[in-house]
């Protein structure tokens, strides 16, 4: 004869409709005076009971149990709706991106609490075929912190995505930089082009995208102070960008820069330029005191400078004795031009990284600075110079 089990072990019974064994327990009455049952279920008698018991020691440790329902989907919408709040809107609409398009589509549907290790390498190793590795880790970033979020507030016990190293992706395309010919013939190009002043004045002082649309004209000075001692020469001073905070990337960042002939005489132009565009306007004319700006007078959209540096290197492709592909280039490959120019006419590293305002010079040798001359003579010129040249050899 089986036993009675005592008082607050629960119960036990057969669900015809699941065919399943259901295990209970009660655990009291929460604040609002309704009972508390924690149920489990399993195909046997053993498994229902071995579920509950698991169930029963999470809550004694003080850990909820996520209802059956929710998913990572729910756990990723609501990092996205709660957790980024003050956060720039470019950032919100890159993570609501990445999610939307990588994460909901492949593991939405999954239960959070069902989740794991194994589920989250399989999804990185199949999209590592299709992004980056910069892309791997924002999308493993988005997940881990969307999981992070869930459990916190108790929904699930473990963060699987810690748990979870990220695969090497696809190879990006290769940054690149103009040689002199090149520079010179998008130059040429960019005369006959609304952004001519842009393109120039970034190319000449290797200022970073997001310096160069926000510059104003009270940070322009054409002229210099011939009388001071020492003489201040024509200057822009690059202190803002369009960050959300209007700071530049960073500290060094903040610099101000002599401009070259070149430069001076496109910002005329420009001044010129802008003046008929505000008599154009009329009272579309949108007064903000920045340089570049479009017909109407607002800050200039980075697309469309990507498309019209596009239009100007497809001019560049047409001239004879210049081979480039327009769409294998971008904007922010002045600046690399730039610092790769300098270093090939013996600039020393350490002042280009403090023209381009690197925080240390090894992002300058690492990240922009590519190399133009096929071999570096360097060494060899010095060696000949102390050493001497050795004579020709006797035929």
């Amino acid at each position: 004869m089986a036993t009675r089990r005592s008082r607050g072990d629960g119960g036990l019974h057969w669900d015809d409709k699941r065919q399943r064994w259901i295990a209970t327990a009660s655990l009291g009455f929460d604040p609002s005076c309704k009972r508390m049952v924690k149920r489990a279920s399993g195909v046997t008698k053993t498994a229902a009971k071995n579920k509950l018991k698991e169930i029963l020691r999470d809550y004694e440790d003080g850990l909820a149990i996520a209802p059956t329902g929710y998913t990572v989907k729910d756990a990723v919408t609501d990092w996205l709706s709660y957790g980024l709040a003050g956060r720039d809107p470019a950032t919100i609409k890159t993570n609501t991106i990445l999610c939307n398009t990588h994460i909901i589509p492949a593991l939405g549907a999954r239960k959070l609490r069902d989740l794991s290790a194994d589920d989250v390498d399989r999804w990185l190793d199949a999209k590592a075929k299709v992004l980056s590795t910069r892309s791997l880790q924002g999308i493993r970033s988005c997940l881990n912190r969307a999981v992070k979020r869930a459990m916190a507030r108790d929904k699930v016990k473990r963060n699987v995505g810690e748990l979870c190293a990220v695969p090497t992706g696809r190879a990006g395309r290769p940054s690149k930089s103009l040689n002199l010919a090149q520079a010179e013939a998008v130059l040429v190009a960019a005369e006959d082009s609304s952004l001519s002043a842009y393109f120039v004045v970034s190319l000449l002082t290797g200022g970073r995208t997001e310096e160069m649309r926000p510059l104003r004209w009270d940070h322009v000075d054409l002229d210099g102070v011939r009388d001071a001692i020492p003489e201040i020469p024509a200057h822009i001073a690059v202190w803002r960008s369009v960050r959300s905070t209007g700071d530049t990337k960073t500290r060094k960042s903040r610099r101000t820069l002599a401009l070259p002939g070149r430069a001076i005489d496109a910002l005329r132009v420009q001044r010129e330029r802008q003046g008929w565009q505000r008599v154009a306007a009329g009272d579309q004319w949108q007064e903000t005191g920045l340089v570049f700006t479009s017909a109407v007078g607002t800050e200039l959209d980075a697309a469309n400078v990507r498309r019209e540096f596009r239009r100007i290197l497809t001019r560049v492709a047409r001239m004879p004795g210049i081979e480039i592909e327009p769409h294998e280039w971008t904007r922010r490959e002045t600046r690399t031009s730039f610092v790769s120019i300098l270093s090939d006419r013996g600039i020393p590293l350490e002042e280009i990284s403090r023209l381009v305002g690197h925080s240390s010079t090894a992002v300058t040798e690492e990240v922009c600075r590519k190399q133009i001359r096929p071999v570096i003579q360097t060494g060899a010129v010095a060696m000949d110079g102390i050493f001497g040249t050795p004579p020709p050899p006797k035929r």
